[in-house]
């Protein structure tokens, strides 16, 4: 890829999510006149300090002002303390260091509900569906556990150091003792690829971090090889990460010297532009994107390239509206700002983050705010910003003024979602009977080898539905049964795709849940009519546009 930059360098698309509180803005820029205020604020601190009435510790009131500082800036200027960087980082480094476990908090008990291939915790002996009862010789049962607490002060840690765990197995008394040396744990980007049919692959995306452009590339290499010419790239949910990741992605499927993102900043060194270098291996494939409300940043800069330039389609709902790009800048505590420095568009010129003018808490209300106009449900409810229309490469109308607006429009499906569904579902009720059974025939299910023969083994969907209810109303979910039969196909399939998790992953979870998904089925049809065939042209797209 070319970068047109004064010097070379990916800035940080960070996710929606807003970690932590802040510390003092230009404090380290050197500039003449932030000394004024850098005395002032000193001056302040040292009044305080000798003279206020009560006893102040300073740094927690520094702690506490920073975020009042940064707050009129922008939403996604942010603080993070020194305390949680490491951990803020973790998420999009790669890996951290731990034991090499997914576990959930059911009944009071830390249940393993997935080993990590390669991991420390495999090269230990642990096993799906163990439960952990003691950490270094800690009793840790009982209703007061938190799993971010376990996680976080418990199962991570330096590498190399060891934790000792007390392991209760299937039907043993007696707890058996592992000693586990933490390492390298990688944390994974793309959750799954796999084929929907023989020419069409799925590739589901959680997140841009820094091993997202090989995982990717890996599972459209695997793919191909399996017959594939045509890619669903599913970012739904995808709140972002580095720049850098979507760039690269979006080089694979377009011919060379197409402008795949621009940035402008205040300072002239924050500009650059990225053009496609034509060495992506998936130029002749066709592809969609699907998107939803919870698609920002880094999907929106990958989604962009490719509407902008008509090389795909996009599906689904309008994306989030995360234009704006931060780097991060460590202070000398070792926490660190990361700061908004410029704001990206599309190859077309469109910047699509939404506005934030009227003060973070209207900003966070947004999508609420689309939830209640309607437009998680119709197209005709999409506010669009008829002041900023811009052209794709082929002539197509895009739109500017927050997110990126779909090709073809797929509603929110609310098929079988009841009162009864929801209430069983935020009580965990469907995570929890799904796991009890996998625990219970774990070798009976492990043996079938893969989930499709697994499927063949589990009872019919009337006998699991029957099973999870008298569960659920034995653990306070009432049975009622004129909703049970709206959400009866709903219930069965999370149920079936949850087994499957527990026992064969992730890999096991996905072609499940997904058979009746709406999103999947647009694109299955689009390709059917060749609608994602590149260039994409005011003609070839059928009045499908979402706008």
């Amino acid at each position: 890829m070319k970068y047109k930059d004064p010097y070379v360098w990916i800035p940080l698309a960070i996710s929606i999510a807003v970690i932590g509180g802040m510390l003092l803005g230009g404090m380290f820029t050197g500039k003449p006149y932030v000394a004024d205020y850098d005395r002032k604020l000193n001056t302040i601190l040292n009044l305080v300090a000798d003279d206020y009435v009560d006893t102040v510790t300073i740094s927690e009131l520094v702690e506490k002002a920073v975020p009042k500082i940064l707050t009129d800036l922008d939403p996604h200027t942010i603080y993070i303390p020194a305390k949680d960087l490491t951990a803020v980082n973790d998420e999009l480094e790669g890996s951290f260091s731990g034991i090499g476990i997914t576990f959930a908090i059911f009944d009071d008990t830390i249940r393993v509900t997935q080993v990590l291939q390669g991991g420390p915790s495999e090269k230990a002996g642990l096993k799906a569906g163990d439960r952990i009862v003691t950490i270094d010789d800690s009793t840790f049962v009982g209703s007061g556990l938190n799993l971010n607490d376990v996680r976080d002060k418990h199962l991570k840690g330096t590498k190399n150091t060891t934790v000792k765990l007390g392991i209760k197995r299937g039907n043993a008394q007696q707890l058996s003792s592992y000693l586990v040396t933490r390492g390298d744990v990688p944390v994974k980007s793309v959750d799954v690829a796999y084929m929907v049919d023989k020419t069409t692959g799925y590739v589901k995306v959680d997140r841009f971090g820094r091993t997202t452009y090989d995982e990717f590339l890996n599972a459209l290499i695997l793919l191909k090889s399996k017959g594939a010419t045509k890619y669903i790239i599913d970012l739904r949910g995808n709140a972002g990460g580095y720049m850098e990741m979507a760039i690269l992605m979006a080089n694979e499927f377009l011919p060379p010297n197409q402008l795949i993102v621009f940035t402008k900043g205040r300072e002239k060194r924050n500009d650059t532009e990225v053009w496609s270098d034509g060495n992506g291996s998936f130029q002749n494939d066709e592809i969609v994107v699907l998107l939803d409300e919870y698609s920002a940043s880094a999907s929106e800069i990958f989604a962009g390239a490719i509407q902008d330039n008509d090389r795909g389609l996009i599906i689904g709902r309008r994306s989030f509206g995360k234009g704006l790009v931060q780097r991060q800048f460590t202070l000398p505590d070792s926490s660190a700002i990361r700061m908004t420095i410029s704001r990206y568009y599309t190859p077309s010129g469109r910047c699509i983050q939404k506005d934030y003018k009227h003060g973070e808490d209207q900003y966070n209300q947004e999508l609420l705010d689309r939830y209640s106009h309607g437009e998680l449900y119709s197209q005709d409810s999409i506010r669009i910003d008829t002041t900023q229309i811009f052209v794709t490469a082929h002539g197509r109308k895009v739109y500017g003024g927050g997110g990126i607006i779909p090709d073809i429009f797929v509603p929110n499906d609310t098929t079988g979602i009841t009162s009864y569904y929801l209430k069983a579902a935020n009580a965990g009720m469907l995570q929890k009977f799904a796991y009890k059974f996998a625990d219970k025939n774990r070798d009976k299910l492990v043996a079938t080898g893969d989930y499709q023969r697994m499927l063949r083994l589990l009872p019919s969907d009337e006998m699991l539905l029957n099973d999870f209810v008298y569960y659920a109303s034995r653990n306070g979910v009432p049975a009622r049964w004129y909703y049970i039969n709206i959400s009866r196909e709903l219930i069965t399939t999370q149920l079936k795709a949850l087994i499957a998790q527990y026992i064969f992953g992730d890999e096991a979870f996905y072609p499940i849940f997904n058979e009746d998904d709406n999103n999947i089925a647009a694109a299955l049809k689009a390709f059917k009519q060749h609608q994602a065939e590149f260039p994409i042209t005011p003609e070839s797209d059928n009045g499908k546009k979402g706008n």
